[in-house]
């Protein structure tokens, strides 16, 4: 058994019941395909088995550098882009606290984690140099060719502050790289200095990679549980590799049913939550099904909002705009913590109709609230449950959206494994950089913008 549940009855009236169902049989046929690997994108699909051969020297390993790295920084950088940053940091702002920038030590017993390589801002590096100006830190560089220009260009200057301020040598024992294990840039670079290294394996991609050491090294530097994640991603592989039924298995419900209301003309996905820490659970899950299915011109689009931030806001176009959406609501049963709203003497804000009551109550109806109005909108309405965010939980929940989303792409008819269309604004940005190769495109390029 696993903690999450999907829940498809807000569907009704808008797919039958018949037309979710009848996706089980081709469901049943894309689960040996994944597992027999003899579908597109075979070659990245070590992730299915990776949380049974994650080994406990490679978890200890990960655990001593963790420890090493609290002992002598306060910031830790994870450098990387898409896939090489999102899951761990999806993972880590669903597990600490919500202000955990402004605690200090011993409060915050772990580094703080922050990010480089997602973008190339100048005056987010900036303001990110100023801030290890004061402070000890290290850092994590992550990608498997070591070339990718936006982790590239933040580790070249990133590596050269932090030679500056400690010097080389002692630069070399705080940065580990996490790359391809025999070739490529970023290798040849952590070899000649003599950086600790971890492998990102030859089969798993990028969105598919958080736990890998890609995830979990971050994580566990966050100080996070890291056998509890992958426990939790282990007991769900059992249930969804093997249970051949919509009612069984959970993967299976979850990616007929975004199918079925594909197939009735709702192109559109958005992601719900209504906690402010799941905001980049959803982004990984927007990376995740976007990059995998949107190909051939087809796919559903994933977006996402945050409740009740958004119902001021999105809400307006969720309840009456085009009715070509779908929402998916990540509903948490059980919070960390309990405040209660205090009773009022003068009462003149009205509210004490919910004295007495958490705000955890207030916000489930809220909640429920919120999906009866969107349905009676015109919006059907998937739900998925988790009894609570732990990292078990979590690590359920990642493998979960992770077979589902295979799944999903093979129904589509699409590789889910690839990522073509991601290099078309790359060939551009190379031209109009003037990088060597691309004169003849430079020219053609810049008549375009003149």
């Amino acid at each position: 058994m696993t903690d999450v549940k999907i829940d498809v009855t807000k569907l009704e009236g808008f797919v039958k019941r018949e037309a979710i169902y009848a996706y089980e049989q081709q469901l049943v046929l894309h689960q040996g395909v994944l597992l027999n690997k003899t579908g597109a994108g075979s070659d990245f699909l070590g992730w299915i088995s990776l949380p049974d051969e994650i080994t406990d020297s490679l978890l200890a390993s990960i655990e001593a550098d963790a420890c090493e790295i609290a002992a002598k920084a306060d910031i830790y950088v994870v450098i990387g882009i898409g896939g090489s940053y999102l899951g761990a940091r999806a993972v880590i702002e669903a597990l600490q606290h919500n202000f955990s920038p402004l605690l200090s030590k011993p409060e915050r017993k772990a580094p703080l984690v922050v990010y480089a390589g997602n973008n190339i801002s100048e005056d987010y590096l900036a303001d990110l140099l100023q801030v290890l100006d004061k402070y000890d830190y290290a850092m994590t560089v992550i990608s498997k060719s070591g070339t990718t220009t936006e982790p590239a260009i933040a580790f070249r200057i990133l590596r050269r502050h932090m030679e500056q301020k400690y010097g080389r040598a002692e630069a070399g024992k705080r940065i580990i790289a996490i790359t391809d294990k025999s070739k490529g840039a970023l290798k040849e670079l952590a070899v000649a200095e003599g950086y600790k290294t971890y492998v990102v394996p030859d089969d798993v991609g990028g969105r598919y990679s958080v736990l890998t050491p890609v995830g979990l090294l971050p994580i566990a530097v966050a100080g996070f549980d890291i056998r509890s994640l992958v426990d939790g991603a282990r007991r769900m592989k059992a249930v969804l590799t093997v249970k051949k039924t919509l009612d069984e298995n959970p993967a299976f419900m979850y990616a007929a049913a975004r199918n079925a209301l594909y197939a009735s003309g709702k192109p559109v996905e958005i992601m719900v939550n209504y906690q402010p820490s799941l905001l980049y659970i959803t982004e990984w899950w927007k990376q995740l099904y976007g990059e995998s299915e949107g190909k051939q011109n087809r796919g559903i689009f994933p977006a996402g909002v945050s409740f009740t931030t958004d119902l001021h806001s999105m809400g307006q176009y969720i309840q009456e705009g085009l009715r070509v959406i779908f929402e998916t609501v990540l509903s948490i049963e059980n919070p960390a913590k309990t405040v209660k709203v205090p009773e009022s003497a003068e009462d003149s804000d009205g509210l004490n109709f919910v004295a007495g009551k958490t705000l955890h109550e207030v916000n489930r109806q809220a909640e429920l609230g919120t999906l009866l109005a969107h349905v009676d909108g015109n919006v059907p309405n998937i739900v998925i449950r988790l009894p609570r965010i732990t990292e078990d939980t979590i690590g359920q929940l990642l493998y979960f959206y992770m077979f589902a989303c295979a799944l999903s792409g093979y129904l589509l008819g699409v590789n889910p494994f690839d990522q073509p269309g991601v290099e078309a604004y790359k060939k551009n940005m190379f031209a109009l950089l003037g990088k060597p190769g691309f004169e003849k495109m430079t020219e053609e390029l810049k008549k375009r913008l003149d």
